[in-house]
């Protein structure tokens, strides 16, 4: 099929800019007057224009829900794209604006001027700013990487500053010198800094007019791209980054094979010079804009004999290491977007990569579907070793049939996971998050470096280093900072912690494990650390490095683990249930006196619903969250064999998400003065990112029903439905402070909880007590009933029982509530009495 070529004209004549939102709905188009031009993706109808009191325009970046837009005049102006109306000026600069980029998060704009410095603004709060000023020369592009972490600045003194975006001041580093040629900032030849998908490189133009690729990791030149006459005006990888588009000068436009680095198709019906080139996210479409101020859609862009190439998954910025990808068994095929080799989702990064496309679905499944059958059992079928020859066993001759029915039986277990703790996304990753403050970690590549920030900073300051051990998990609390590293073959697995106050000068302590044992996960209390490792041990030591206790888990391998002053929770995979999928069981054990309060009980998790995290609460009840967005607590765990998982929160059920109009989940955090603390994820995310997130709290709602007051009647049962599940609430927090009491020399404050919260259970009885009344004679004994669940013993409550029932003239219940108050007086009625 013929490539299709759509010329919209766009603007005046003049240089002209263009880019898609990320979902590839919409191109929005400036340029030298004053309007913007908005363009619907896979429509010819006329694009919508948003008049604006500035002209000149020299860059855009656009998001799904608004764009920016720089101006010769010094100004960066964000847009709506619901209301295609002005929304902020974000910045002004003092001289013309020459590039923008938004990091993938939208959360930043790079702004690039002929001034010296590179601004970094956010888009919500633009007195947030960030400045880049190690450069010399005017500044003519900007890049972010597809972490958002780096930012690469592209300088007219042919330099490329690379910046560290992960704390407050951005870090310099590296300068690549060589690479891009000197230009003047309004020059037509492109120096930018085009990062690859992979995130493992980036291409720029050079001198010599190729387009070369440099690696991140040591920022050394790897393959170029070599068949322009002329500068390179403007390149971009295609979305999967294996193909690349480049323009230059003499009116070139050439498609390339990123793995080869071979030219594909030139395109020679360019009239004007090239200056932006955007790739469609999801479509065969490239669209590029020019010097006269027209835009141009291509439709088809990629030949049919290649759009296998645009198909597959994400492939690897070509570097000089990178193995030549066969179909052999030579070579080993990359793993793409967590997909194991083999999958439909997941393709090498050749043309035979996708001959599934090509030749069906089951051709080239590895079950040989469709394909090759060895049905009489001589070994036609057989997997070649890595030496790509068969093996003897293949070669000896008919083998016979092993049976179809039996295969090996795998049980999946819950991988083990530090609470708190988040994944990489790029090169920063949070180590963990509380409500004393957060640990972050930024991959520097040879090193890293380690943040701890924390919310009270009068209490305590925060503190920043260099991490050459590469810290994987962290725990924080008020007296220290604990962290722990893999072993390498430099030094073993290490426990580190940090006390922030001390009266000697030594402030911290190291501490190695055995040879070949790795911490799986920790805790930090105020009076121990604890240790869970793939050796199958818990190792409890004190605040100051002392192993206080070491034991083998019986639950192995181990999950996770959590502590609050001298008690230690341990989970870990028990036996396999009936999905084949192994049950968590865990146990409780006050390592100080040495009591096992809680041992190889069953976490209370239904079918196909995983464990989230593990708390303490801040009065020292153990907290579970799961998958699906419940919170419990385990009430009477301080007494063997006793324990019992109740619900705090079902977070669907939230009043928020009723209308069904928000799509988020919750990242938990703590629970504290009766509160439970996370952070809201949005639109699909799975855990929080940078910058630093706000928390939020939600109070406690049991999950006793259902109700949505529609009408009166509905409204009345909703009130009801309102008092029971706060006598269900108020119930179980009265249960655990009793539990508290009971088991612990509970302080005065603690002690007088126990009263008033047995009061306030009292309260909504009563007010239940007085509803059923309203309902009538017949809801009597119900009434009764509820009447008997008061706990006061000194009579006030069945008193006051007595008087709503007069009230409403339900005289035979007042009766009975009078006989009920006697009996209990004179010691005739059990606590437990129903």
């Amino acid at each position: 099929m013929a490539t299709r070529s759509r010329s919209r004209p766009a603007h005046a004549p003049g240089p002209t800019f263009c880019s898609y939102i990320p979902n590839g709905g919409k191109l929005v188009t400036v340029g030298p007057n004053s309007a913007f031009r908005i363009f619907q993706h896979g429509s010819n109808d006329e694009p919508a224009i948003i008049d604006v009191p500035t002209d000149s325009h020299l860059a855009v970046a656009a998001k799904n829900d608004f764009f920016v837009a720089g101006a010769e005049d010094g100004s960066v102006t964000k847009y709506s794209l619901a209301t295609n109306a002005m929304d902020q000026i974000l910045v002004r600069c003092t001289m013309p604006i020459r590039d923008l980029a938004l990091s993938p998060d939208g959360l930043w704009c790079a702004v690039a001027s002929d001034e010296l410095e590179v601004k970094v603004v956010n888009t919500r709060d633009m007195s947030q700013v960030m400045y880049c000023r190690d450069q010399l020369r005017p500044v003519k592009h900007v890049s972010f990487d597809y972490s958002g972490s780096l930012l690469a600045v592209s300088c007219t003194d042919g330099i490329i500053y690379v910046y560290s975006l992960s704390s407050e001041l951005p870090q310099l580093v590296r300068r690549v010198d060589g690479l891009i040629p000197t230009l003047e900032g309004d020059a037509e030849a492109s120096a930018k800094a085009v990062w690859h998908p992979d995130g493992r490189a980036f291409g720029a133009p050079t001198v010599s007019k190729d387009f070369q690729v440099m690696s991140r990791s040591d920022w050394s030149p790897q393959r170029a791209f070599k068949g322009h006459t002329s500068d390179i005006t403007a390149a971009a990888w295609s979305p999967n980054g294996a193909l690349l588009a480049t323009s230059s000068k003499d009116k070139a436009l050439i498609l390339w094979d990123t793995r080869t680095q071979k030219i594909l198709k030139r395109y020679d019906s360019v009239q004007n010079t090239i200056l932006s080139i955007q790739w469609h996210p999801t479509d065969n479409v490239l669209s590029y804009t020019n010097n006269n101020g027209e835009l141009f859609i291509r439709e088809d862009f990629v030949p049919d004999e290649h759009t296998g190439l645009l198909n597959v998954g994400l492939q690897p910025a070509p570097m000089n290491n990178q193995p030549l990808s066969e179909v052999s068994g030579n070579a080993r095929r990359p793993i793409t977007n967590g997909h194991k080799p083999g999958g439909r989702d997941n393709r090498d990064g050749t043309p035979d990569g996708y001959l599934d496309d090509l030749l069906g679905p089951d051709a080239m499944s590895e079950d040989g579907a469709g394909f090759i059958e060895d049905d009489d059992g001589a070994g036609y079928a057989e997997e070649p070793n890595r030496n790509g020859k068969r093996t003897a066993t293949a070669l000896a001759g008919p083998r016979p049939k092993r049976p179809n029915g039996f295969s090996s039986f795998q049980p999946r277990i819950h991988e083990s996971f530090q609470p708190g703790s988040t994944p990489w996304k790029g090169n920063r990753r949070y180590l963990c998050l509380n409500l004393i403050g957060f640990v972050w970690t930024v991959n520097q590549d040879t090193h890293h470096t380690v943040t701890v920030e924390f919310y009270d900073r009068h209490e305590h300051r925060d503190f920043h280093f260099t991490d050459p051990y590469k810290y994987d998990k962290a725990c924080l609390n008020d007296k220290g900072t604990l962290l722990s590293c893999d072993a390498t073959a430099d030094h073993p697995a290490m426990l580190q912690y940090r006390p922030h106050e001390t009266w000697t000068s030594r402030t911290d302590w190291r501490t190695p494990l055995p040879k070949g044992e790795t911490v799986t996960s920790m805790s930090l209390s105020d009076s121990c650390i604890v240790a869970t490792t793939s050796a199958g041990y818990v190792r409890v030591y004190s605040l100051f490095g002392l192993p206080l206790k070491v034991y083998r888990q019986k639950s192995t391998p181990a999950a996770t683990c959590a502590s609050w002053r001298d008690y230690v929770m341990t989970v870990g995979n028990g036996p396999v249930g009936g999905d084949g999928v192994t049950r968590l069981l865990y146990s409780i054990e006050n390592v100080k006196r040495d009591e096992v309060c809680q041992n190889e009980d069953i976490l209370a998790l239904p079918e196909g619903v995983e464990l989230r995290s593990v708390f303490f609460s801040d009065k020292g009840d153990p907290c579970i969250y799961d998958t699906e967005g419940v919170l419990l607590v385990l009430k009477h765990w301080r007494t063997p064999g006793q324990a019992q998982w109740a619900p705090l929160l079902d977070t669907k059920m939230l009043a928020r998400l009723a209308d069904g109009k928000k799509e988020e989940t919750y990242w938990p955090v703590a629970v504290a003065n009766n509160k439970f603390h996370c952070i809201i994820l949005k639109g699909g995310e799975e855990s929080p990112y940078f910058p630093r997130p706000l928390l939020s709290d939600f109070d406690f709602i049991i999950p006793v029903s259902d109700a949505s007051p529609d009408d009166e009647d509905e409204q009345e049962m909703s009130h009801h439905k309102v008092l029971e599940e706060q006598h269900a609430r108020y119930a179980l927090r009265h249960s655990l402070a009793v539990d508290l009491v009971e088991n612990t020399n509970a302080t005065s404050a603690q002690k007088a909880e126990v009263p008033a919260m047995q009061r306030e259970v009292d309260k909504v009885l009563l007010q239940l007590l007085a509803n059923e009344c309203r309902e009538g004679e017949d809801h009597g004994m119900k009434a009764l009933e509820i009447a008997t669940l008061m706990r006061d013993r000194s009579g006030q409550m069945l008193a006051a029982a007595g008087k709503v029932a007069a009230r409403f003239q339900r005289d035979i219940l007042g009766e009975k509530i009078i006989q009920l108050a006697e009996r209990r007086m004179v010691g005739l009625v059990d606590d437990d009495e129903v």
